[in-house]
């Protein structure tokens, strides 16, 4: 979402600067200084202040090693750490000419669940949710083009409406039964996207779960939306720059995530409850995404619009906000809500924008006993477990790299 690519943008620059110092005290405290006699009118050179040595020592210390301070002082232990690997998946050419990385995975024969994710990261953020859910539901989880291992079309055009088409595909690729479409952020709005679009695909659906999202142009539902709307044209400049000059900005993120400033940044998206490798997992997947890539993606979402989408489509629908969601506040879960007949909607407490993750067992809880609602192939034998906030368990098994797990999915068209 475009608060969080700015406030990494700011860290970057600001990481910069204060590496850009330390190098300037240590190249003066190496050079030393001149000084005139009064005696001899003759310049001589003199040592530099001991200070500078220190001091630049300690910036540029903080420049390479600051993460490993940040994630100990800005977040909680890990009791179960979250790990960055995924799984094998394969790989499928959509008919937007984006190729995507798609994993299936869960219980053979439970209800189907595609997720969708936020934007700048890939599918890995649905670590919680493949674990707390993949015991009783089929889950189908893809990358977005430009993001993860998923390529975009050869144009390298960033466009919600191809999104949904990816997202349509997948829905076309699915059986035994009508998946529930499950979106964060941006994932939310691919899907409000697709309905928008393509009305005509909801007798595909049981339903659609939208978290932590908005139904416009996100600089409207953000924190302090007025000085945002008043600056999108600067925005859209620095996006247009940013694609500009991606290979150094990708320089600069990467100083900000070593130095700990981009860390900084994730955390405004989250709330009390972030552990270390939660934070840790967003800001990494936050520096690799391609910088021309996010920077399209913001600009495309400037101009979005799918107002009224979801009430044109009448599904089922659960819409889950944050009461601490800075990113996309909860009023506009309430405006979706509002706009939706047969929307219930639920208001976690103490979650900011990244509430799937910090506050996963009771995203994922709200999930699974959604499907269950909607599904009517869906048996009382697959309430969630008494104790789904455990992770202690292992995850189901990854497929093969050599023979994907797809029983789920037909074969590819040739």
């Amino acid at each position: 979402m475009p608060l969080l690519s700015f406030g990494r943008l700011v860290a970057a620059l600001f990481s910069l600067a204060i590496l850009a110092v330390a190098v300037y005290l240590l190249a003066s405290w190496a050079t030393g200084g001149e000084q005139v006699t009064l005696e001899t009118r003759r310049v001589v050179r003199v040592p530099a202040e001991p200070w500078r040595l220190w001091v630049g020592l300690a910036l540029l210390a903080w420049s390479f090693l600051g993460r490993f301070v940040v994630l100990a002082l800005a977040a909680h232990r890990d009791k179960h750490p979250i790990g960055p690997a995924l799984g094998a998946g394969y790989m499928e050419r959509s008919p937007s000419g984006a190729e995507l990385f798609i994993q299936t995975s869960g219980a053979s024969g439970g209800p189907p669940i595609i997720l969708t994710h936020g934007w700048g990261m890939d599918a890995s953020f649905w670590k919680h949710a493949k674990h707390d859910l993949g015991d009783r539901f089929r889950l189908t989880l893809w990358d977005l083009p430009g993001l993860g291992r998923s390529c975009l079309p050869h144009d390298g055009r960033v466009d919600l409406s191809d999104y949904a088409t990816d997202l349509a595909f997948l829905v076309e690729q699915v059986q035994g039964g009508r998946p529930v479409l499950v979106g964060h952020s941006l994932g939310g709005m691919t899907i409000q996207t697709l309905l928008r679009d393509r009305p005509e695909i909801m007798e595909r659906l049981a339903g659609v779960v939208l978290l932590n999202t908005t139904y416009t142009n996100p600089l409207k539902t953000m924190a302090l939306s007025g000085l945002a709307q008043a600056t999108q044209p600067i925005s859209e400049l620095s996006m247009r720059l940013a694609i500009w000059l991606a290979p150094l900005v990708r320089l600069a993120k990467w100083q900000g995530y070593l130095s700990g400033s981009a860390h900084l940044a994730m955390r405004l998206g989250f709330g009390p409850h972030v552990t270390h490798s939660e934070l840790e997992h967003v800001t990494r997947l936050a520096t690799l995404a391609p910088p021309d890539v996010e920077a399209k993606g913001n600009l495309a979402m400037f101009h979005w619009d799918a107002t009224g989408a979801l009430d044109r489509a009448g599904l089922p629908t659960l819409v889950i906000a944050g009461d601490r969601d800075i990113v996309t506040r909860p009023e506009a879960s309430r405006v979706i809500a509002g706009q939706v007949p047969r929307a219930r909607l639920e208001i976690v407490e103490e979650a900011n924008h990244m509430g799937p993750l910090e506050r996963a067992e009771i995203y994922n809880r709200l999930i699974g006993d959604f499907v269950l609602a909607v599904q009517p192939s869906a048996t009382r034998d697959l309430r969630p477990p008494a104790a789904m906030a455990d992770r202690a368990a292992p995850e189901p098994p990854a497929p093969s790299a050599d023979r994907p797990d797809r029983p789920d999915v037909r074969p590819p068209r040739g």
